[in-house]
């Protein structure tokens, strides 16, 4: 029985009326009287609301979860294997972390150096890297850049080129990212002609179908095991989740 019709049912009995089954029962006298039996019970104990609100929060967040996890299962090779992705740490590792990103996105920036010192603590974590421009024209430059990039340059250099365009003070965008890739190397030529193939376009496009399935609408955001999650994780909580993931192939034991 619902709250509402919980506070109905215990108003009609207490006037001694016989409760109806069903809602639509209830007379136009009845509907006064229940309506004010809970306007009069929220004012005397306004915290109700705020305890439905937590509820409900947390039952969202539940289903959410599920959702994700869903997702995971249904695309999760995609996810962690696309030939359409930057891959850095240990390729052959034995954990992979997956982190959708925008080159424009603070927390993502600041999400850099724990990635970073994950990769250079443990010689086992595999790192995959999505670019999910969302924060407006320049970030999708700077992915196109980032993606013609990733198609010449081996794990080492991609990654320090993202390094350093990630750690790029201000705003990024194509002039940002092709000076980040001129200074690591990258064949110049090329990676101008590649920006606007369809093979960038396919790659993120392929994202971005990715992050709407895993009802991902914000960077950064994180695929390790069955889990998905967005925003920034700290460095001991993206620690723990990995050690996890060899203890007991969870995120959480």
């Amino acid at each position: 029985m619902s709250f509402i019709n919980s506070l109905a049912a215990g108003a009609l009995l207490a006037m001694g009326t016989t409760t109806p089954l069903y809602a639509e029962e209830f007379s136009g006298q009845q509907k006064v009287e229940i309506e004010k039996v809970v306007h009069d019970y929220l004012i005397s104990n306004p915290e109700v609301i705020k305890d439905a609100i937590d509820e409900l929060g947390k039952r969202e967040k539940v289903a959410e979860a599920a959702t994700r996890e869903k997702a995971v299962s249904q695309h999760g090779d995609k996810i962690v294997n696309s030939p359409n992705q930057a891959v850095v740490g240990n390729p052959n590792g034995d954990v992979t972390l997956v982190e959708f990103f925008d080159y424009n996105c603070g927390y993502c920036k600041q999400s850099l150096n724990s990635v970073a010192k994950l990769i250079e603590a443990d010689p086992k974590l595999r790192v995959v890297l999505k670019d999910f421009p969302v924060l407006g024209p320049d970030s999708v430059e700077a992915a196109q850049v980032a993606t013609a990039a990733r198609m010449q340059l081996d794990n080492q250099k991609f990654w320090d080129f993202h390094r350093k365009l990630l750690s790029t003070r201000g705003h990024i965008g194509k002039q940002q990212a092709l000076a980040a890739a001129k200074e690591v190397g990258a064949d110049m030529p090329r990676l101008e002609k590649d920006m606007s193939s369809p093979e960038t376009k396919a790659a993120l496009k392929e994202v971005a179908t990715l992050a709407d399935e895993l009802r991902f609408d914000g960077t950064p955001a994180w695929v390790i095991g069955k889990e998905a999650v967005i925003g920034a994780l700290p460095y001991a909580q993206m620690k723990a989740k990995v050690e996890n993931m060899r203890k007991c192939g969870k995120t959480v034991c």
